[in-house]
């Protein structure tokens, strides 16, 4: 082999390997990387690095071949032995065939990337971000020396009879050509911000914003909602940059999280924004966010009945009541609460809030009644009985029974819960003054396991005419 063709072979692995010595030597000094390595989200519309991405996700198979690694170095060394056999053998063509396919692979594997960072930057030089600030001019360093290497192998296999190929005058071009557009991109304008209005976000806009799609519109319209789903952090940002920028998110969300906007990755790039509105807004943009929020949905949904059926089979299998007077009425309900208590309310007083509790049990104020359900959320299983006149009083087999009076203009006491479950009116004789006597059972139990199951609470809950206003405690065996 001509002396020519060795330095050639030899300078070739030297540029393939430069990058690769250089960063272990910056660590091993300064004991830092490059400064990248993370998941970068721009504001800016950048094709060039989603082409780059999914470029990646086709062919990282094949580039983890240890024959690639280190710039291609040992696919190098290959082909160079192969030249060195051939050239032994009387068959030089064989060294020129191995040195343009590994020039080639090489070509097709550093080459892709910098023609779409230069489309990327050419449109908008933010999209700097989106390939990971710190990393632009590394990876161009980088992938220039690979493609050097390249140039390299190709003049090494290169006879001196032969004049330059096509291809050998290209790779050496598109190289030179890549490094003077880095250079040459300029900045571009912030573009519009589109207001609801113009938007036509509530459907009596004057929709004078033109050029979106529906998606795309009703995105804008998510993150820009003054009233309830609006995100503050971002209803500045142009039109276009928004859209990049969700685009981007989407595409975050589809690599590490098949369209999962939780997963870890998009998380950290989503930062301190509210995530669960954004990931509304997101749904709207994204088919496979879209999907994702819609089983994520089901599943809630499965589990929420699925909690509540437990919880109505728990309140079944306790036994009913057996009333020693016939009431009116006697109803059962399996009732939910997040906050401690069900409520009762006349309707202009709906919402108010019952100040103390007696025995911390039940309190009542004119058109309200409060009473305990849960020791923060849950089920209790909730019986409800109207008299005509006032029933016997039962203590046996309960912790606590304590009786306060009500009085309603309404003359309806429905107890809701949180979920807006009611148990239907408890009044026998319309407006006037109540007594209501509240009994409850399995308090002990939820206070002293939290864990306990759902549907442990038993309450019955008696309502009859009386005039007295004092509250009368029967039993409180919690206090003892």
């Amino acid at each position: 082999m001509p002396k020519r063709s060795s330095i050639l072979w030899g300078a070739a692995i030297l540029a393939a390997l430069a990058p690769d010595v250089y960063f272990r030597i910056r660590v091993m000094v300064s004991g830092t990387g490059s400064g990248g390595g993370g998941v970068w989200i721009t504001f800016a519309s950048c094709e060039g690095r989603r082409i780059g991405f999914w470029l990646n996700g086709l062919l990282d198979p094949i580039w983890d071949l240890p024959l690639l690694w280190f710039g291609s170095a040992p696919l190098i060394v290959l082909a160079w032995g192969g030249s060195l056999l051939g050239e032994r053998a009387g068959r030089p063509r064989i060294g020129r065939i191995l040195g343009r396919l590994v020039a080639l692979v090489m070509i097709v594997r550093y080459l892709p990337s910098l023609l779409l960072l230069v489309i990327d930057m050419s449109g908008d030089p933010r999209c700097a971000d989106a390939w990971g600030p710190g990393l632009t001019i590394w990876g161009v360093t980088r992938d220039l020396c690979r493609l050097a290497s390249a140039i390299l192998v190709l003049l090494a296999v290169r006879s001196s009879r032969t004049p330059r190929t096509g291809l050998a005058r290209t790779a050496i071009a598109v190289p030179l050509v890549v490094a003077v557009l880095l250079g040459a991109v300029g900045d571009t304008a912030r573009g519009k911000v589109s207001d609801t209005s113009a938007l036509d976000c509530a459907g009596f806009g004057d929709g004078t914003v033109s050029g979106l799609d529906k998606s795309e519109k009703e995105f804008l319209c998510r993150v820009r909602d003054d009233y309830r789903w609006g995100i503050s952090a971002l209803e500045d940002m142009p039109d276009r940059d928004l859209l990049a920028y969700g685009r981007g998110l989407c595409d975050l969300a589809v690599r590490h999280g098949g369209g999962d906007v939780d997963a870890p990755a998009v998380a950290e790039a989503i930062g301190e924004l509210h995530s669960d509105l954004l990931a509304g807004a997101l749904s709207l943009l994204c088919p496979e966010v879209a999907e994702v929020q819609q089983e994520k949905g089901r599943r809630a949904q499965e589990e929420s009945d699925a909690y509540f059926a437990a919880a109505k089979r728990a309140c079944a299998a306790h036994p009913r009541h057996r009333p020693r007077i016939r009431p009116v009425r006697q109803v059962r309900e399996t009732m939910w609460t997040e906050f401690w208590e069900i409520h009762a309310w006349d309707e202009e007083n709906e919402g108010a809030e019952v100040d103390g509790r007696v025995a911390d049990l039940v309190g009542s104020e004119p058109g309200a009644l409060g009473i305990w359900a849960a020791d923060e959320i849950g089920h209790a299983c909730v019986t409800g009985e109207s008299y005509r006149r006032r029933p016997p009083v039962e203590t046996r087999g309960w912790e606590q029974v304590v009786e306060v009076g009500y009085r309603t203009k309404r003359g309806v006491l429905s107890i809701v819960d949180g979920e807006g479950q009611e148990l239907p009116d408890l009044t026998a004789g319309g407006p006037g003054d109540y007594r209501v006597r509240v009994h409850v059972r399995g308090r002990k139990a939820v206070q002293e396991d939290y864990d306990s199951p759902d549907g442990t609470v038993q309450l019955l809950i008696m309502v009859f005419p009386g005039k007295e206003r004092k509250p009368r405690i029967y039993r409180d065996s919690l206090s003892s």
